[in-house]
């Protein structure tokens, strides 16, 4: 049976460490807004899907006014809260019934590909909650808060985390029907916490958070590279 996908998109980031006044979400990436591409990639990949981004009450005039000047998907925007946690609580309270499975997705990933988004939902609809994942490259060293004593980590153990992170609605909501804790890192660890496993599938290099202004200048690389491949094809 085909499964009904809803999406939301936490969009809150601030622009602290892009070292700008404009938040990262909206910064130009190959001629188009960051939460532009993240919007329309969804919109492709889960035909008729409802997408909901949830923004700082603060970023929501701007939003409506930058997106007016941009081929948007239909989407509808929500207030969101002080953590991610709380966005994301709200994006998932203001859907209706009527969806079997809820994406939550970094709006600050635009390079996500519409064959990880669906390869994800394949996975959630058959786990119930899947997370994307990729094999770290580099080295990674532990270290005592209060001596400063490092040690090496086993990185073959390690797994990077990405978005979007799907799961059953029903899991979802029952997950996010608690308090806020600080160590609520994501979603998952949410729905870990409410009891749910959550199974790993297949990441997307490719797929980068915009985080700092380097990120951009890779962004735009990944982007160019992206359009070389299709004009191959």
């Amino acid at each position: 049976m085909e499964q009904r996908v809803a999406v939301v998109i936490v969009a809150g980031g601030s622009g602290r460490r892009m070292g700008d006044a404009l938040p990262k979400q909206f910064a130009i990436v190959g001629g188009e807004p960051v939460l532009v591409r993240t919007i329309n990639t969804f919109a492709r990949a889960l035909c008729g899907a409802k997408i909901v981004v949830v923004l700082p009450a603060s970023q929501m005039e701007y939003w409506h006014n930058l997106a007016a000047r941009f081929r948007v998907a239909r989407h509808s925007v929500v207030e969101g809260g002080v953590e991610r946690f709380h966005s994301v609580r709200a994006g998932v309270e203001s859907l209706t019934e009527g969806c079997d499975l809820i994406a939550v997705q970094d709006g600050v990933r635009p390079l996500v590909s519409e064959e990880l988004i669906v390869r994800t939902v394949e996975c959630a609809a058959q786990h119930g909650a899947a997370v994307p994942v990729v094999l770290p490259v580099d080295s990674f060293r532990q270290v005592a808060e209060e001596s400063g004593e490092s040690c090496i980590v086993n990185r073959s153990q390690l797994r990077v985390v990405q978005t979007p992170q799907i799961f059953a609605a029903d899991i979802l909501r029952a997950a996010y029907d608690v308090e806020y804790s600080p160590e609520f890192t994501d979603d998952a660890s949410v729905v870990e916490r409410a009891g749910f496993k959550v199974a790993l599938c297949e990441g997307d290099r490719r797929n980068i958070k915009i985080t700092t202004p380097e990120d951009l200048y890779i962004a735009e690389a990944l982007l160019e590279a992206r359009r070389d491949e299709e004009q191959m094809r």
